[in-house]
């Protein structure tokens, strides 16, 4: 049996060396963690589960070649961001998002986020519109189709068999850092399509895992989504999220995605009065930055650099 690793091991894996450049800013009452490279208008790029901001690896010198300010935080709980006792909202956490970009010192940004981070820039892009320039959603319905695909739709309702089982108290955290986070290996590999993410992307992911109280962190914001369906402020909040997104959207997806069903994210744009763009990567799963990320990064820089994006 192998001893544990001391925490201060595992921390260190989400500031790995690279071309980019670490540091922490506040926000919205807590620290976040970024790592930002290049110059130019600003791209905030924002993670998914069970990952953090190094998901965006392949897309940060690529951004930052095209002339952008790419910047990839690390959400509230997660990898090196301060791991605060609640605040794990969707309301919240897009703050924090917003929040960044004013730390920043800039006047907006192109918001770029995947699964639980698409899920947040949708509700950022509607909270804070001013702070917004662009939206870039992949792998994530709006959170108004999430909610009706989730009670109506059986299908959609077994994909996302995590986040039911999330519900159970203590539970879930023991089993998401059990065996070296092994878990969370199989979720990468089962949530992929052919093309897995390396086998060092697996490993730092499982080691971030294991970073003390980033399980409970993480599954904080799925238990909210759940049982806050019937509650007054998970009501006002779907309510909320009927103000139409007015910035210019890309929508991608991944045609095999397990997680959330294509049928599911597909029709997100009735929620947008502005440009939609709605792209589906053919073959790839619920990962196409990473299993893909020269499509991906092609795709997401041509957008941004196009002066007037159609519908």
């Amino acid at each position: 049996m192998t001893a544990p690793e001391p925490p201060a091991r595992l921390a260190s894996v989400v500031r790995p060396d690279g071309p980019w450049t670490h540091r922490d800013v506040a926000a919205n009452g807590a620290r976040f963690h970024i790592a930002e490279m290049g110059e130019g208008p600003l791209v905030l790029l924002l993670h998914g589960f069970p990952q953090f901001w190094w998901a965006w690896r392949h897309q940060l010198p690529r951004l930052a070649e095209a002339g952008f300010r790419a910047v990839a935080m690390d959400l509230r709980g997660v990898g090196g961001s301060d791991r605060t006792p609640r605040g794990y909202d969707p309301a919240n956490l897009a703050l924090d998002v917003t929040g960044v970009i004013r730390s920043l010192g800039e006047p907006d940004a192109a918001l770029v986020g995947h699964d639980l981070g698409g899920y947040l820039a949708w509700t950022a892009a509607v909270m804070r519109p001013k702070l917004v320039r662009r939206l870039v959603v992949c792998s994530a319905p709006h959170p108004r189709r999430w909610r009706s695909a989730m009670l109506r739709d059986v299908k959609q309702s077994r994909a996302s068999s995590h986040v039911w089982s999330f519900q159970r108290p203590w539970l879930p955290e023991r089993q998401l850092v059990a065996d070296d986070a092994a878990l969370v290996g199989r979720l990468v590999t089962d949530w992929s399509g052919p093309r897995l993410p390396d086998e060092e992307a697996v490993e730092v992911y499982r080691q971030a895992m294991r970073i003390p109280s980033t399980a409970h962190c993480s599954v904080e914001p799925y238990r909210w989504l759940v049982r806050s369906l019937a509650r007054p402020d998970g009501v006002q909040f779907y309510r909320r999220m009927k103000r139409p997104v007015r910035v210019p959207t890309l929508h991608l997806h991944g045609s095999l995605d397990p997680v959330t069903r294509v049928r599911s994210a597909a029709g997100s744009g009735e929620y947008v009065e502005a440009p939609y763009r709605w792209r589906l990567f053919d073959g790839l799963g619920h990962f196409p930055p990473e299993e893909d990320p020269i499509a991906f990064s092609t795709e997401l820089i041509n957008w941004l650099q196009d002066p007037e994006p159609d519908r």
